[in-house]
C-alpha cells in the first residue's frame, strides 16, 4: 500500500533533523528515510548545477526505497533543484519544498508588513523568497541577508559558545534587516540557534521556522492523497549519509535517541 511507504526526507547535513523532527512528532506514525548529504556540505556555496547534480543521485536512493514523497528539507536545495526533482519524480512520489509552506504563511500574517530574512547564498542570491511574496501582491516587504559563516558553525557543533554569539549580532545588526516585524529563517540549520537569534531580538520580532510549517504542509498533502499512514504503531527512522561524520552522528542522536540507524551511502 501507498500508504505505508516512507517519507524521503533529505538535506546536505544536519538542517533538515529540524523538518525531520517536526515531521515525526506531528506524524508519528509514518516512516521516515532521511538522507544527509554530508560529504558535499555546504549546499549554500554551491553552484546550482552543482547542488541539482546531488540531488538527483539522492532521489535515486529515495526512489528506490520506494518512497511516496519527497521533502527538499534544504532552502538551497529547494531553491536550485525543486522543479528539476518534480520533473525528474515524476509520478512516482509528491514532492515537496521547505519555501512555499512559508511564502504560505507569510502571505496570510504579514499583509503590509517589512520582513527580514537570513539564508545562504544560494537561497538570498537567486531571489526566490522575494520573487514569490511579490506575486502575492500584498505590500510585503522583504530584505535579506545573506549569513553564510552560520551553517558551518552549526555543522561542527558550535551552536552553543561566544563564536557563534559574536557572529550572530555581527548579522542581525545589519542595516538590512532593521525596524521589520519578522525574521525568516531560510535555512533549515538556523532553528538549532533559535534560542540565540530570539535573545538578540527580546521577543519583539517574530521567528519564522520552516520546519513546523512545512510539517503542516506535508501533513496536508498525505490527508489530499489519502496516503497518510493510518498504521497505529510508531514510524520507523532510516539514516543514509554520503559520508560518516561525528557532528551528524550526534545531532541526529540528539533528536532520534532510539532511532538512528545509520548507513553510508557514497554519491
Amino acid at each position: 500500500m501507498i500508504s505505508e511507504q516512507a517519507i524521503g526526507i533529505f538535506d546536505s547535513g544536519v538542517g533538515g533533523l529540524t523538518v525531520a523532527h517536526a515531521v515525526t512528532q506531528l506524524l508519528p506514525n509514518e516512516d521516515i528515510i532521511y538522507f544527509g548529504d554530508t560529504a558535499h556540505l555546504p549546499y549554500g556555496d554551491k553552484s546550482t548545477a552543482a547542488i541539482q547534480a546531488y540531488t538527483i543521485k539522492i532521489c535515486d536512493c529515495l526512489l528506490k526505497q520506494k518512497c511516496k514523497i519527497i521533502l527538499i528539507a534544504c532552502n538551497s536545495a529547494s531553491t536550485a533543484a525543486f522543479e528539476l526533482v518534480k520533473e525528474y519524480v515524476g509520478p512516482k512520489a509528491k514532492v515537496l519544498d521547505v519555501i512555499d509552506p512559508v511564502v504560505e504563511y507569510i502571505g496570510q500574517n504579514y499583509e503590509n508588513s517589512k520582513i527580514g530574512l537570513i539564508g545562504t547564498k544560494q537561497t538570498v542570491f537567486s531571489n526566490v523568497y522575494k520573487k514569490k511574496i511579490d506575486e502575492l501582491d500584498r505590500g510585503i516587504v522583504l530584505q535579506s541577508l545573506a549569513t553564510p559563516l552560520l551553517v558551518p558553525m552549526i555543522e561542527e557543533d558550535f551552536c552553543h559558545n561566544k563564536i557563534i554569539d559574536s557572529l550572530i549580532h555581527s548579522y542581525l545588526q545589519d542595516p538590512v534587516l532593521s525596524d521589520i516585524e519578522a525574521l525568516v529563517l531560510a535555512c533549515t540549520h538556523y532553528p538549532l540557534i533559535k534560542d540565540q537569534l530570539m535573545l538578540f531580538y527580546k521577543d519583539k520580532v517574530k521567528i519564522i521556522d520552516s520546519s513546523g510549517l512545512t510539517a503542516q504542509a506535508l501533513k496536508k498533502i498525505l490527508e489530499c492523497e489519502n496516503i497518510k499512514n493510518m498504521k497505529k504503531t510508531t514510524g520507523k527512522m532510516h539514516f543514509y549519509v554520503s559520508d560518516y561524520t561525528d557532528s551528524f552522528s550526534r545531532s541526529a542522536a540528539i533528536f532520534f535517541q532510539n532511532k538512528l540507524v545509520l548507513e553510508h551511502y557514497p554519491l
